[in-house]
């Protein structure tokens, strides 16, 4: 019982973003074991389309659910299934990612086990056989270490924090149909109302340009587009809760406590005091810019670069330096 299951994501048969990542965590912990990782991705027919280059990632076996009740998202029944193959697998481990919907998703799964969950994991070790974890506590101060005593040993990992290598295997796809029974659902997709089209998430973009109450109206927004048009792919724009609470911009683009908490590369704060809220969610970030027009605001302290000034007069060069560096590269 040294085997690993990885837990994939899929929209429309597409896996997410975080995919990559998930089976290197799970392959770096099967390896220590002595075990091997096996993925499972849940979904509606044709969920199997382009999933063998998982093994690339060290994944051995790739295990489809697919049915045709599971095409949207329902966390009864996913959880159902999710369960049902840790059972049969008899794995050691299960490693989700700290998404939106996996923070949805794992809890359910780990009630139905009756195990433990750890979660938003940002470091993960085999020491003497028993799986350690490393995850943030009082709003990312402090990092605490914590053996997981139980099987199968449950997580999720926090996106962009884990550097996704390659170990390639021969991956194995096999599809089958899961029982499950839709009446028993509580809870049912009606409707589906998704972004903009071409709008990155920011839980899996690299680079996340954000915006508080500084930057005055909704309107003024469109510098913060400009400027992440200027840094080009694999941006996303966030905001604080205060913009959001405004109405300003959608939840979707929340980070803090109460919205999507994030470990991108590049994380650029315009606007934003740093209350402790917002600074819970975004402090892992590798690197953190902040540009304010107070010295004293709390976001500094955590920034790895700061420019005192007022934003407006700060973005549009900033943005225009950025778009001649492009240029010349």
């Amino acid at each position: 019982m040294a085997d690993v299951m990885a837990f994939l994501e899929q929209r429309n048969c597409g896996i997410s973003a975080s995919g990559g990542e998930v089976v290197t965590v799970a392959s770096n912990i099967a390896s220590d074991l002595g075990g091997s990782v096996h993925v499972l991705i849940v979904g509606g027919p044709g969920t199997a389309e382009n999933v063998a280059e998982l093994g690339r990632f060290g994944a051995v076996r790739i295990d489809i659910a697919e049915h045709v009740e599971l095409s949207d998202y329902n966390p009864e029944g996913y959880a159902t299934v999710i369960r049902d193959h840790l059972y049969q697998g008899d794995y050691a481990a299960a490693v989700f990612a700290a998404t939106t919907l996996g923070k949805d998703l794992a809890p359910r799964v780990a009630a139905l086990l009756d195990v433990p969950l750890a979660t938003d994991v940002t470091g993960v070790c085999v020491e003497d056989g028993r799986i350690v974890i490393e995850r943030p506590v009082y709003a990312g101060k402090a990092l605490v270490r914590l053996e997981i005593n139980a099987t199968p040993a449950l997580m999720s990992v926090r996106p962009n924090t884990f550097p996704i290598l390659e170990s390639p295997e021969s991956a194995q796809v096999r599809v089958f149909t899961p029982d499950v029974d839709p009446c028993s659902w509580s809870v049912r997709v009606l409707e589906r109302k998704t972004s903009a089209k071409g709008t990155l998430d920011v839980s899996d973009a690299s680079t996340v340009v954000s915006g508080g109450r500084g930057m005055k109206e909704p309107s003024n927004w469109t510098l913060l587009e400009q400027l992440r048009d200027a840094l080009g792919p694999g941006v996303a724009l966030g905001a604080s809760r205060a913009v959001v609470d405004a109405g300003w911009r959608p939840h979707g683009e929340q980070v803090g406590q109460t919205g999507k908490t994030i470990a991108p590369k590049l994380y650029i704060a315009v606007g934003i005091s740093g209350a402790i809220q917002h600074l819970a969610g975004m402090r892992t970030a590798q690197t953190i810019v902040a540009i304010n027009h107070d010295p004293d605001a709390p976001i500094f302290k955590v920034a790895n670069y700061g420019i005192v000034g007022d934003l407006f007069e700060v973005l549009p060069r900033l943005i225009q330096e950025i778009e001649a560096l492009r240029e010349q590269s």
